[in-house]
């Protein structure tokens, strides 16, 4: 493993990778309105500029024989730092599960990251999803998530997914029961990396 706990290329492993660090501040308090409004604004946005992605994540990415992303802009312009000019699939079926806060009086007043906990407590446990996807549908959409992943290493072959934090650990969920294993990485940081590799001893 890379000394900044990304992960290097190995044959045969899918890699998980969070996107660079977001543009959109952090360090204000809203309502759980105003976190509806800031959190498609955070969809929407790209990353904060001047960032270097590890050493690791750029080896890693050397490497690997397919490369997908996320079609969310921060996810994309984290593939854009990352790949050169390797080619990448832009897939949707990567993208972020939803965080619909839940609907707390107006004078209460979080940060974001507060919002974004308690909605993502909110939406596994029990069940608030707002009309957004469930999430029954996301584990579903994780499912098929892993499956694209396992059917492009092709038996053998190195795969990079550039996408986001909670959806990534769904993924691994579903790829821990196909019978991969965790192998490297440490934290759910931006540009943070977790590698599978069937059959292999997690550590």
């Amino acid at each position: 493993m890379a000394k900044d706990g990304s992960a290097p290329a190995i044959k045969g492993a899918i890699v998980l990778a969070r996107h660079g660090e977001p543009a959109l501040s952090r360090r204000i308090r809203l309502t759980a309105q105003g976190y509806r409004r800031w959190w498609a604004a955070y969809e929407e946005g790209g990353i904060l500029e001047g960032q270097t992605p590890p050493d690791g994540l750029l080896e890693t990415a050397r490497g690997a024989d397919c490369i997908f992303a996320s079609t969310r802009k921060r996810a994309l312009e984290t593939a854009a730092a990352v790949v050169g000019n390797k080619p990448f699939v832009r897939d949707s079926v990567f993208i972020e599960a939803p965080l619909p806060p839940p609907s707390l009086p107006s004078f209460v007043r979080l940060k974001p990251s507060t919002w974004g906990f308690l909605a993502r407590v909110a939406w596994w446990f029990f069940g608030h999803h707002e009309g957004d996807e469930t999430k029954g549908e996301a584990v579903r959409r994780a499912r098929l998530a892993a499956d694209r992943l396992v059917e492009a290493t092709g038996g053998g072959g190195d795969v990079l997914l550039l996408a986001h934090g909670f959806f990534n650990l769904m993924v691994g969920r579903e790829l821990k029961k196909r019978g991969w294993r965790k192998t490297g990485g440490v934290g759910h940081k931006y540009w943070n990396t977790r590698r599978y590799v069937l059959g292999g001893a997690a550590r």
